[in-house]
């Protein structure tokens, strides 16, 4: 009797994470598999918009093309550049606490900043869209973060190496963007202010022609920045047309 007795005091604590990690897991299956909480972009459809001739400055990391659109200056959104600058100035050092001790890093980019999470060490190398444990918590520590801020937006960014097969990688990409947005919805964050989308290996951080630059460029990036600022930066930006992006719902796109 005494044996069970302890046999049951040391695995009542490791049967409840057990239970805790496939509840988890099953969670997160499920909201990724209806989407129904993020916007996603679909790399086969383009919008009117991407017609128009690019102008402006390039910016290598941003996924929605280099050019401002050619609109009404009416028409055109406007970031309130003071306002931005005040955000992030309160919110870098609050997310660099969030992944302290972890393999993330936070970056200042422009107008937003970027939390990156390397595919090495934080996705499971046996089932290459799942997030490992590890990176569980400070993704959850930058989910609640925001979560309780309802004038911040997110955009979840996929990237892959350009090994092997183009369409796969960016469906890996996709889905790991995915496992990431499903955080941030587990957290409570709305689905106005959460978008997701995979890039494969279009927007690469170091040369490929590397065994670390190609792990370099396998990441997954969580852009954060005021929601006015995201919308603004979404509307102003477009891709070339040959590989024109549109936002379309969750649970349409593929």
């Amino acid at each position: 009797m005494r044996h069970h007795a302890m046999a049951h005091r040391l695995s009542s604590p490791l049967l409840s994470r057990v239970l805790s990690m496939k509840l988890f897991k099953y969670s997160t299956l499920i909201l990724c598999m209806t989407v129904a909480g993020c916007s996603t972009f679909s790399h086969d459809k383009q919008p009117a918009e991407a017609q128009a001739q690019n102008s402006g400055t390039h910016h290598w990391w941003w996924p929605f093309g280099g050019g401002e659109q050619k609109a009404e200056p009416a028409k055109v959104a406007k970031i309130d550049t003071q306002a931005t600058q005040a955000w992030l100035d309160q919110y870098e050092p609050r997310l660099r606490e969030a992944v302290k001790g972890s393999r993330m890093e936070v970056e200042r980019r422009d107008n937003v900043l970027v939390v990156t999470a390397p595919v090495d060490g934080s996705f499971n190398p046996d089932r290459p869209s799942m997030l490992l444990p590890i990176s569980l918590g400070p993704v959850s520590r930058v989910a609640k973060l925001v979560e309780g801020d309802a004038k911040t937006g997110v955009l979840v960014l996929g990237h892959a190496d350009p090994s092997g097969d183009d369409a796969k990688n960016r469906q890996l990409s996709q889905e790991r963007a995915q496992a990431v947005a499903a955080i941030f919805r587990l957290s409570g964050l709305q689905r106005d202010r959460l978008s997701l989308k995979g890039v494969g290996s279009d927007m690469p951080r170091a040369a490929n022609d590397s065994k670390d630059g190609r792990a370099l460029n396998r990441r997954v990036e969580i852009v954060l920045t005021p929601q006015d600022t995201l919308v603004a930066l979404l509307a102003r930006y477009n891709q070339p047309p040959k590989v024109a992006q549109q936002a379309v719902a969750a649970d349409q796109g593929k």
